[in-house]
């Protein structure tokens, strides 16, 4: 069985991929769980996916982008940009820039690379493993652990299953050998977990379930499920039900707003329990709750009391 997902045993591991429905708040538990790490005395470095930039406004850092940039006490961040990530591999390899500049530097090689399938996918992700493998100049890790704020879903399977992918089909060489180094320690349960973020809802948490499989295919460990936007319940299972048998209430009166408002609120409650259930049940491990904010949760205000709940 599967790790917990506790704090504790994600501050021992080196490399964090979550992932999730798009619009779940991924970016937001990276954030939460970077600060929590972060307190222990982690080194941890937040690497994003090309994506729209918000960790700037979560943690209160300058604007982040494809130079790993300083985001807090013993928090760092880099937004990867597929080109530039894939500029630096090829400078890693051929270890010149300018025998880089002649081989690479030009239309034709690029068009090349953007219609190799994956090889965007691989140029990030391989990026954030190589992130892993950096040292300080005493011989300790430049960071403790790596937090990949991976695409969404489907995407994000699709991103993890690339160095397989690689393993599989490229001859031998350095590409190859970078990938299966990556592959070794993404499917390590000592030194990565998988965190998917969900929603109490019906379709986040199909997708949740159908993901977990899919992790669970590859050999991949999950090692915390964090469900987000929780309510706490108002009503009785019994409330719910007379609440919801009052059908859609004509509201043209205060009394008559307020049942309509109970009501709907009985509805979203019905459906968060009934979703957590299927969660509990669905996945190999005990999801986490974070609660529902009504400030705005992109603040480093809200993002430090979710990373004491996550704690």
């Amino acid at each position: 069985m599967p790790s917990d997902g506790s704090q504790g045993e994600l501050a021992s591991k080196r490399f964090l991929i979550v992932t999730g429905k798009g619009g779940v708040g991924k970016t937001t538990v990276c954030a939460a769980e970077a600060l929590a790490l972060a307190a222990k005395g982690k080194r941890v470095l937040i690497a994003m996916c090309n994506a729209k930039e918000r960790i700037s406004q979560m943690l209160g850092c300058d604007l982040v982008g494809s130079e790993v940039t300083p985001a807090g006490p013993n928090i760092w961040a880099v937004n990867m940009d597929p080109e530039v990530a894939l500029e630096e591999y090829g400078m890693m390899m051929l270890k010149s820039r300018a025998l880089y500049k002649l081989l690479f530097d030009n239309k034709y090689v690029r068009t090349f690379f953007r219609a190799v399938p994956g090889m965007h996918e691989w140029a990030m992700l391989g990026k954030a493993w190589w992130h892993t493998t950096e040292t300080r100049d005493d011989g300790s890790p430049r960071f403790d652990i790596v937090i990949l704020d991976a695409p969404a879903t489907g995407h994000g399977l699709d991103m993890l299953r690339v160095p397989k992918v690689i393993i599989d089909v490229v001859p031998p060489g350095l590409l190859r050998r970078d990938a299966e180094r990556a592959w070794k320690l993404f499917q390590d349960p000592a030194t990565t977990a998988v965190v998917l973020v969900t929603l109490p809802e019906e379709m986040p948490a199909t997708e949740t379930i159908e993901l977990a499989a899919g992790l669970r295919e590859l050999q991949l460990p999950i090692g915390k499920i964090v469900v987000n936007q929780v309510l706490p319940p108002l009503f009785s299972r019994d409330e719910r039900v007379k609440l919801e048998a009052l059908g859609p209430v004509e509201v043209d009166a205060e009394p008559a707003a307020a049942v309509s408002a109970a009501r709907r609120r009985a509805i979203r409650e019905r459906v968060q329990a009934e979703s957590l259930s299927r969660l509990a049940e669905g996945l190999p491990v005990q999801p986490a709750y974070l609660p529902q904010l009504f400030d705005n949760a992109a603040t480093p205000k809200a993002i430090y009391e979710l990373s004491r709940r996550l704690t």
